[in-house]
């Protein structure tokens, strides 16, 4: 999941900080506040397939990329240090979800919409509670899958879903 948000320039709010150091219900609320204030925005998923076809780090690249495509931007901030393919000037920040807030504000639509998709994927495929933990490994996640298997929407190569093919000798 990646997102793109283009603000006026100068455009501020200190609210909208990294998405990692906001409370679920301050992230909700920052949503409507991000997409009222900015010029454009989109939002990209990449699903499992592809995410295990390039691996972890090339699909959120991809991801990025795509959701780049989507606005109109005379320069793209990408959060780490590695870039990204695009025709757009670029410049990677290491720490840019804490350092601009462009890139915040794409961390918070990026995490609640991931948030409201595994929403949509736990009523789809019960049993593994992915409205809770949000697909990651728990250790609740990883007993459900070693009991149930592994749902479609889950990576062969995810943990606890490779162990859990190994042990079964299944493919999935």
């Amino acid at each position: 999941m990646a997102a793109a948000v283009v603000f006026k320039e100068g455009y501020s709010n200190p609210d909208i900080k990294d998405s990692k150091k906001l409370s679920k219900k301050k992230r909700k609320e920052l949503v409507s506040i991000i997409k009222r204030d900015a010029t454009q925005w989109a939002v990209v998923a990449v699903g499992p397939r592809r995410i295990e076809a390039l691996n972890i780090r090339e699909a959120s690249r991809l991801a990025m990329a795509l959701a780049l495509k989507r606005v109109k931007a005379d320069l793209a901030l990408i959060d780490g240090n590695v870039s990204i393919d695009t025709d757009i000037p670029q410049e990677t920040i290491i720490g840019g979800d804490s350092l601009r807030v462009e890139i915040s504000a794409a961390s918070i639509l990026a995490k609640v919409w991931r948030d409201d998709l595994m929403k949509v994927l736990d009523a789809k495929y019960p049993g593994y509670n992915l409205g809770k933990h949000a697909g990651y490994p728990t250790r609740e996640h990883r007993k459900a899958v070693s009991e149930i298997g592994p749902s479609k929407v889950h990576r062969k190569t995810f943990r606890g879903v490779r162990e859990y093919l190994a042990a079964s000798g299944k493919t999935a």
